[in-house]
């Protein structure tokens, strides 16, 4: 297809106890974001991933995920995880603790259960939330200005001040 490279990833992927190196031919469009792991629809993975960049997950994962980029779980994945990712976009279903350092988006019809920690959380209707939520590391004071400042008064053309 045209505007399609290949693009070769190396990582590693720990699964019970192994470390496993893999290599990756993966196919982008241009303006896609490269993912650098991939669980597909219909595979049940049990171990860690770890990955510098995007992970998508869209199958059944157990164990852990840790990226200091983007995950993306598509709507017909389940996750028994400790997850640590900078931003996560689920649209699956999510069991154990996860921490996020930049922002959680959940849209619907994801399912969050256990604890979550990041900044900024952000929920569509239809998703179900239950358990723990953090959001004090990343929370930013907000310098508020109380004293009171006169705001001038337009007088629309044809009508007098009150006092003059």
């Amino acid at each position: 297809m045209w505007g399609q490279e290949k693009k070769e990833e190396t990582g590693s992927v720990e699964q019970e106890g192994d470390t496993v190196m893999t290599t990756a031919v993966i196919s982008t469009t241009e303006g896609a974001d490269d993912i650098s792991a991939f669980v597909g629809k219909g595979v049940e993975f049990k171990g860690i991933i770890s990955y510098s960049g995007t992970v998508r997950i869209d199958g059944y994962l157990d164990g852990e995920i840790h990226t200091d980029g983007m995950l993306l779980i598509g709507e017909d994945a389940i996750i028994q995880a400790k997850i640590t990712a900078g931003t996560i976009i689920s649209n699956g279903k999510i069991t154990g603790e996860v921490v996020a350092k930049e922002c959680i988006k959940l849209r619907a019809p994801a399912v969050m259960n256990g604890s979550v920690k990041t900044p900024v959380l952000s929920m569509e209707d239809g998703v179900l939330f239950n358990g723990a939520l953090e959001m004090a590391h990343g929370v930013r004071d907000i310098s508020r200005d109380t004293s009171l400042h006169p705001v001038g008064m337009i007088v629309p053309p044809g009508m007098k001040r009150a006092n003059g």
